[in-house]
């Protein structure tokens, strides 16, 4: 039987450190940190989705996972319905470098702008928003 996918639920984001990362997401892009499972698992929330955060170091039994579990190594876009200044503004007072940006991009909606940043693992960060003007 041939199915479609609907949509994404979470996505698993390796990481150095757990809670390095899950408070710069939160402080950053403003997600909630969520302990959940027997394992005490951390997530982050936004929206419908979430990203679970998985230690690089963990047990390899303990998560199926990737076959090369690394950290730094994703390119992540995330949705903002504020203006790409504001964004700026904000990953200023934050102290997050901008890598690039505003600059306008093709997202799955169509037209966006978007800004990059890196979080502490490296990993390529892109705030978008579809508002034109």
């Amino acid at each position: 039987m041939r199915f479609c996918v609907d949509r994404l639920d979470h996505l698993v984001l390796n990481v150095k450190d757990v809670e390095i990362a899950a408070s710069w997401y939160q402080r950053v892009l403003g997600m909630e940190v969520e302990t959940f499972g027997r394992e005490n698992r951390t997530a982050l929330k936004f929206g419908g989705q979430k990203i679970n955060l998985r230690p690089v170091e963990a047990d390899a039994h303990a998560w199926i996972t990737a076959r090369a579990p690394v950290a730094g190594a994703n390119d992540l876009c995330f949705v903002t319905a504020v203006a790409s200044a504001d964004v700026v503004d904000h990953l200023h007072t934050c102290g997050v470098v901008v890598e690039f940006g505003p600059v306008e991009r093709q997202g799955a909606l169509g037209p966006m702008t978007s800004v990059y940043c890196r979080d502490p693992d490296g990993n390529l960060v892109e705030i978008a928003s579809y508002l034109r003007g």
